[in-house]
Protein backbone atom coordinates (compact mmCIF):
# COMPACT_ATOMS: atom_id res chain seq x y z
CA UNK A 1 0.00 0.00 0.00
CA UNK A 2 1.27 3.49 -0.84
CA UNK A 3 -0.03 5.45 2.14
CA UNK A 4 2.09 8.58 2.50
CA UNK A 5 4.40 8.72 5.53
CA UNK A 6 2.51 11.67 7.01
CA UNK A 7 -0.63 9.55 7.16
CA UNK A 8 0.94 6.30 8.40
CA UNK A 9 -0.05 6.95 12.00
CA UNK A 10 -3.72 7.37 11.06
CA UNK A 11 -3.63 4.25 8.86
CA UNK A 12 -2.01 2.34 11.72
CA UNK A 13 -4.81 3.33 14.10
CA UNK A 14 -7.46 2.40 11.52
CA UNK A 15 -5.81 -0.94 10.76
CA UNK A 16 -5.69 -1.79 14.47
CA UNK A 17 -9.29 -0.70 15.09
CA UNK A 18 -11.47 -3.78 15.62
CA UNK A 19 -15.18 -3.77 14.96
CA UNK A 20 -15.51 -7.30 16.37
CA UNK A 21 -15.44 -7.31 20.16
CA UNK A 22 -13.66 -10.30 21.70
CA UNK A 23 -16.54 -10.94 24.11
CA UNK A 24 -19.31 -10.68 21.49
CA UNK A 25 -21.39 -13.79 20.91
CA UNK A 26 -22.48 -12.33 17.58
CA UNK A 27 -19.62 -10.16 16.26
CA UNK A 28 -20.01 -7.18 13.95
CA UNK A 29 -18.57 -9.01 10.91
CA UNK A 30 -21.00 -11.90 11.38
CA UNK A 31 -23.95 -9.54 11.72
CA UNK A 32 -22.88 -7.60 8.64
CA UNK A 33 -22.55 -10.82 6.63
CA UNK A 34 -25.97 -12.04 7.75
CA UNK A 35 -27.75 -8.73 7.10
CA UNK A 36 -26.22 -8.26 3.65
CA UNK A 37 -26.32 -11.90 2.53
CA UNK A 38 -22.52 -11.90 2.24
CA UNK A 39 -20.00 -14.54 3.16
CA UNK A 40 -17.78 -13.81 6.15
CA UNK A 41 -14.90 -13.14 3.73
CA UNK A 42 -16.99 -10.64 1.75
CA UNK A 43 -17.99 -8.84 4.96
CA UNK A 44 -14.36 -8.72 6.11
CA UNK A 45 -13.28 -7.24 2.75
CA UNK A 46 -16.09 -4.65 2.91
CA UNK A 47 -14.87 -3.69 6.40
CA UNK A 48 -11.35 -3.18 5.04
CA UNK A 49 -12.79 -0.93 2.33
CA UNK A 50 -14.79 0.94 5.00
CA UNK A 51 -11.53 1.63 6.84
CA UNK A 52 -9.98 2.87 3.60
CA UNK A 53 -13.01 5.11 3.08
CA UNK A 54 -12.62 6.50 6.61
CA UNK A 55 -8.96 7.19 5.88
CA UNK A 56 -9.91 9.08 2.72
CA UNK A 57 -12.56 11.06 4.60
CA UNK A 58 -9.81 12.42 6.84
CA UNK A 59 -6.89 12.89 4.42
CA UNK A 60 -8.30 13.54 0.94
CA UNK A 61 -9.05 17.23 1.45
CA UNK A 62 -12.46 17.01 -0.22
CA UNK A 63 -15.87 15.50 0.57
CA UNK A 64 -16.02 11.75 -0.04
CA UNK A 65 -18.87 9.39 -0.90
CA UNK A 66 -18.85 5.66 -0.14
CA UNK A 67 -19.76 2.81 -2.44
CA UNK A 68 -23.02 1.04 -1.63
CA UNK A 69 -21.17 -1.85 0.06
CA UNK A 70 -19.08 0.53 2.16
CA UNK A 71 -22.22 2.51 3.03
CA UNK A 72 -23.80 -0.70 4.37
CA UNK A 73 -20.85 -1.14 6.71
CA UNK A 74 -21.06 2.52 7.77
CA UNK A 75 -24.81 2.29 8.46
CA UNK A 76 -24.36 -0.76 10.66
CA UNK A 77 -21.41 0.80 12.48
CA UNK A 78 -23.49 3.88 13.27
CA UNK A 79 -25.82 1.59 15.27
CA UNK A 80 -22.89 0.71 17.53
CA UNK A 81 -22.89 4.24 18.93
CA UNK A 82 -20.11 3.88 21.50
CA UNK A 83 -17.84 2.13 19.03
CA UNK A 84 -18.56 4.71 16.34
CA UNK A 85 -18.54 7.99 18.27
CA UNK A 86 -16.18 7.28 21.15
CA UNK A 87 -13.74 4.70 19.82
CA UNK A 88 -13.63 5.47 16.10
CA UNK A 89 -14.31 9.20 15.88
CA UNK A 90 -12.85 10.15 19.26
CA UNK A 91 -9.91 7.78 19.46
CA UNK A 92 -8.98 6.69 15.94
CA UNK A 93 -9.99 9.52 13.59
CA UNK A 94 -9.73 12.17 16.31
CA UNK A 95 -12.55 14.09 14.69
CA UNK A 96 -16.27 13.72 14.11
CA UNK A 97 -17.44 12.14 10.87
CA UNK A 98 -21.13 12.63 10.18
CA UNK A 99 -23.14 10.64 7.67
CA UNK A 100 -24.86 13.17 5.42
CA UNK A 101 -27.31 11.47 3.04
CA UNK A 102 -28.63 13.10 -0.11
CA UNK A 103 -31.53 15.52 0.06
CA UNK A 104 -32.65 14.32 -3.38
CA UNK A 105 -32.91 16.04 -6.75
CA UNK A 106 -30.70 16.58 -9.77
CA UNK A 107 -28.33 18.99 -8.02
CA UNK A 108 -27.71 16.53 -5.18
CA UNK A 109 -27.24 13.69 -7.67
CA UNK A 110 -24.59 15.70 -9.51
CA UNK A 111 -22.87 16.64 -6.25
CA UNK A 112 -22.66 13.06 -4.96
CA UNK A 113 -21.58 11.73 -8.36
CA UNK A 114 -18.72 14.25 -8.34
CA UNK A 115 -17.79 13.40 -4.76
CA UNK A 116 -17.80 9.69 -5.55
CA UNK A 117 -15.60 10.16 -8.63
CA UNK A 118 -13.18 12.22 -6.54
CA UNK A 119 -13.23 9.51 -3.86
CA UNK A 120 -12.15 6.93 -6.46
CA UNK A 121 -9.34 9.23 -7.63
CA UNK A 122 -8.15 9.77 -4.06
CA UNK A 123 -8.27 6.03 -3.43
CA UNK A 124 -5.87 5.47 -6.34
CA UNK A 125 -3.62 8.31 -5.18
CA UNK A 126 -3.40 7.28 -1.52
CA UNK A 127 -3.42 3.49 -1.82
CA UNK A 128 -1.42 3.22 -5.06
CA UNK A 129 -3.97 0.92 -6.68
CA UNK A 130 -7.46 1.23 -8.11
CA UNK A 131 -10.30 0.29 -5.80
CA UNK A 132 -11.76 -3.20 -6.38
CA UNK A 133 -14.60 -2.72 -8.88
CA UNK A 134 -16.85 -5.30 -7.25
CA UNK A 135 -16.95 -3.07 -4.16
CA UNK A 136 -16.32 0.30 -5.83
CA UNK A 137 -18.12 0.39 -9.20
CA UNK A 138 -17.81 3.27 -11.65
CA UNK A 139 -19.60 6.52 -10.72
CA UNK A 140 -22.39 5.82 -13.25
CA UNK A 141 -22.94 2.31 -11.88
CA UNK A 142 -22.75 3.51 -8.27
CA UNK A 143 -25.33 6.22 -8.73
CA UNK A 144 -27.66 3.87 -10.64
CA UNK A 145 -27.67 1.37 -7.76
CA UNK A 146 -30.05 3.31 -5.51
CA UNK A 147 -30.23 0.62 -2.83
CA UNK A 148 -33.70 -0.21 -1.58
CA UNK A 149 -32.90 -1.45 1.91
CA UNK A 150 -35.76 -2.84 3.95
CA UNK A 151 -36.03 -4.67 7.25
CA UNK A 152 -37.46 -8.13 6.62
CA UNK A 153 -38.58 -10.53 9.33
CA UNK A 154 -36.98 -13.68 7.95
CA UNK A 155 -38.88 -15.74 10.53
CA UNK A 156 -42.09 -14.85 8.70
CA UNK A 157 -40.91 -14.34 5.12
CA UNK A 158 -38.62 -16.11 2.69
CA UNK A 159 -35.99 -14.05 1.01
CA UNK A 160 -34.72 -15.51 -2.24
CA UNK A 161 -31.85 -14.07 -4.28
CA UNK A 162 -32.58 -12.96 -7.81
CA UNK A 163 -30.96 -15.06 -10.55
CA UNK A 164 -27.71 -13.54 -11.86
CA UNK A 165 -29.09 -11.81 -15.01
CA UNK A 166 -31.62 -9.84 -12.93
CA UNK A 167 -29.28 -8.45 -10.28
CA UNK A 168 -28.41 -4.75 -10.20
CA UNK A 169 -25.03 -5.07 -8.58
CA UNK A 170 -22.10 -7.38 -8.99
CA UNK A 171 -21.37 -10.29 -6.73
CA UNK A 172 -17.94 -10.54 -5.28
CA UNK A 173 -15.50 -12.95 -6.84
CA UNK A 174 -15.06 -14.22 -3.28
CA UNK A 175 -18.48 -15.87 -3.32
Amino acid sequence: MAVQDVHLELWGRLSAFELDRQDAGFPFTSRLAREQGWTHAEAARAILEYKRFLFLAVVSGHPVTPSVAVDHVWHLHLLYTRSYWQELCGGVLRRELHHEPTQGGDEEDAKFTDWYARTLESYQKHFGEPPPVYLWPSPAERMAQRPQARWVETGNFWLLPKPWPFRHGRRSPLS
